[in-house]
């Protein structure tokens, strides 16, 4: 049993027969009343997505899940499709669930594949992804680090703000976690 408070991106609990998958979280606190844990869940099993709100101390089973290392290929209409990188097996999974995922891969990139029991339910991203920028404002002759960035479209679609000296088609190393640039990639 985990509290709610506890739950993170990516985790699986089951509740009232359902098995679901965090999205996002929020800590909120309002100025008058308790604190309480604004969630957008996905029921892996119906497909949709829910916000709501639950305690903090509010208990959750957690779901056991099992990873296989795996390789994103292509998404066609609304699915993607990975491919078992030992068996070779292929997996569907629908676009909806994995929509923000979706925005850190390009064909062939390493991802695990997260199983309940036979069941597939999503996947984990490595920590860091290398896309390249296809659009960002030009570049600022003596620009520092230190400045307040530019908001720059990664060739998947992904907006990340970099700093001001960034051109477009240069590589950027882009950290999964948070969605933010950690630093150029070497030639």
């Amino acid at each position: 049993m985990v509290e709610a408070i506890n739950l993170k991106r990516g985790m699986a609990f089951e509740k009232d027969g359902k098995l679901i998958k965090v999205l996002e979280t929020n800590h909120h606190k309002p100025g008058k009343g308790n604190t309480v844990m604004q969630m957008k869940l996905y029921d892996v099993r119906s497909g949709s997505i829910v916000q709501t709100t639950m305690r903090p101390t509010e208990k959750v089973e957690m779901a056991v899940l099992e990873t296989k290392a795996a390789q994103f290929l292509y998404t066609q209409d609304d699915t993607a499709f990975f491919m078992d990188l030992e068996t070779y097996e292929q997996y569907e999974l629908a676009t909806s669930s994995i929509e923000s995922e979706l925005l850190y891969l390009l064909p062939n990139t390493n991802v695990n594949i997260e199983f309940y029991g036979t069941e597939v339910i999503g996947i984990s991203l490595p920590s860091t992804v290398t896309l390249k920028v296809t659009e960002t404002s030009p570049s600022i002759k003596g620009a520092t680090v230190s400045g307040s960035g530019k908001p720059a479209t990664m060739e998947t679609g992904l907006v990340v703000n970099v700093p001001d000296f960034i051109k477009e088609g240069e590589a950027l190393i882009i950290n999964t976690d948070r969605g933010t640039y950690s630093k150029r990639a070497a030639e």
